[in-house]
């Protein structure tokens, strides 16, 4: 009965546009009231689902991202790519999905890659005669790799569901399936160039402009080395390397660009502020929805049930992500993680499937429901940017979903392509 009310009242509650977090609240209180339990331990729920000292990481990253972006880096990265590929055949495209990749590195959150250098890029490639639907498009596809490149916020939380896993290993298994996550689409985009006449533009740059521009972007560039540089040698553990990394920041906006102004630090506090309370409220709800999860023992009978059926861990694997790409269609991946790590990570560790390699495949699936409609919120900042249709998007949108499920399979089949290098650093 517990079970029904629960998920019925959170599927309800979805499909008439209830925001997620309020969603799994209400959803939990509805099962706890069915249940006879005292509403006070949703209230300690809500609480202790946040009472994490590696929690602390996840608002200094957004707020070195909005420090960042305030002190003009996704200009400077922009730059710094249409260098190597905007010269080319449908350079512009090109310089889109290395710019996000690079600011990945800094922000650590997909949306926030969507609203910064990408509504920029949107607005860019329009302007230069890109179909405004496939500039939405890549640029919303592109935007999945910010929380599968370290830093990582989602991997964070991950950490905290799972305990056989670490952050730093989670930072090193991303950076090769983000990588080919943006191959994929570099490859999209050559293809659709030369299919539609994208052009390039101006003349391949001279080598003193190539170390005038590399000179200038070293200082953005540096602080996913600093980061996963110092948490690897011991310098700092992730949460400290989080208000490093805040500094480092202002300091080069600030002191080294010079973009960044005093007065513009009330703003980039309030968006952070705004962002680091809605992801807090969404971890909140989700610790209280999983809590009743587990008092009914929801994870042991599915784990039974799934023993039951003697899976091998690769048709496991398989039925995961099938549930997970329909899950993500209606969830975004933090609460996605929340509720259903809790229960899927122990079923994948009693079949011997590496826990490292299970995490990847989960992060970068959830994260795919970031374009899938109708909750992908990368759509909707994407399209408003564009002043695009979503049908329209859409269009341009399938092929590269369907590129990017085909490097998700990849990823599940190969496992090396996750844990090969948090092995070779000696951190798996």
């Amino acid at each position: 009965m517990i079970t029904a009310t629960l998920f019925g009242a959170l599927v309800l509650l979805l499909a008439l546009g209830v925001p997620v977090a309020f969603a799994i609240g209400m959803a939990t209180l509805a099962a706890m009231l069915a249940q006879g339990l005292p509403v006070v331990s949703l209230v300690q729920k809500l609480f202790t689902g946040i009472d994490s000292f590696p929690l602390m990481a996840m608002p200094f990253f957004l707020l070195a991202a909005e420090l960042m972006t305030g002190g003009a880096l996704a200009h400077v990265l922009l730059r710094f790519a249409a260098m190597f590929v905007g010269h080319r055949r449908g350079g512009l495209g090109h310089t889109n999905v290395l710019t996000i990749t690079f600011f990945s590195g800094i922000s650590g959150s997909a949306l926030a890659d969507a609203a910064g250098p990408g509504a920029l890029l949107i607005r860019m490639m329009r302007d230069s005669g890109y179909p405004p639907a496939y500039a939405a498009a890549l640029t919303a596809s592109a935007s999945i790799v910010g929380p599968i490149i370290p830093p990582s916020i989602i991997m964070i939380i991950y950490a905290l569901q799972a305990q056989r896993v670490s952050v730093l290993a989670l930072f090193w298994a991303g950076v090769v399936p983000g990588l080919m996550l943006s191959a994929a689409l570099l490859a999209w985009n050559a293809w659709a160039s030369r299919r539609r006449d994208f052009r390039g533009a101006g003349g391949p740059p001279t080598p003193r402009d190539m170390l005038v521009t590399t000179w200038r972007a070293l200082p953005a560039l540096f602080l996913p080395v600093l980061i996963v540089g110092g948490i690897h040698g011991g310098a700092f553990t992730p949460t400290e390397a989080s208000v490093v990394a805040v500094f480092y920041a202002l300091l080069v906006g600030r002191f080294v660009y010079g973009t960044l102004a005093w007065d513009m630090l009330p703003g980039i506090l309030a968006r952070s502020a705004l962002m680091t309370a809605a992801v807090l409220l969404i971890v909140a709800m989700s610790a209280a929805f999983a809590w009743v999860l587990t008092f009914v023992q929801v994870p042991q009978a599915m784990a039974a049930w799934i023993g039951a059926l003697d899976l091998s861990p690769v048709a496991f694997l398989i039925g995961v992500n099938i549930l997970l790409l329909l899950f993500g269609i209606f969830i975004e991946p933090l609460p996605g993680v929340m509720v259903l790590v809790p229960i899927l990570a122990p079923m994948a560790a009693a079949l011997g499937i590496d826990p490292v390699h299970f995490a990847i495949v989960v992060i970068v699936n959830l994260t795919l429901g970031l374009v899938t409609p109708p909750v992908g919120g990368l759509l909707f900042i994407t399209a408003m940017v564009a002043k695009v249709p979503m049908s329209a998007l859409s269009r341009e949108l399938l092929p590269m979903l369907a590129l990017q499920i085909a490097v998700l399979l990849l990823i599940t089949l190969i496992p090396e392509l996750s844990t090969f290098l948090p092995q070779l650093v000696g951190r798996h």
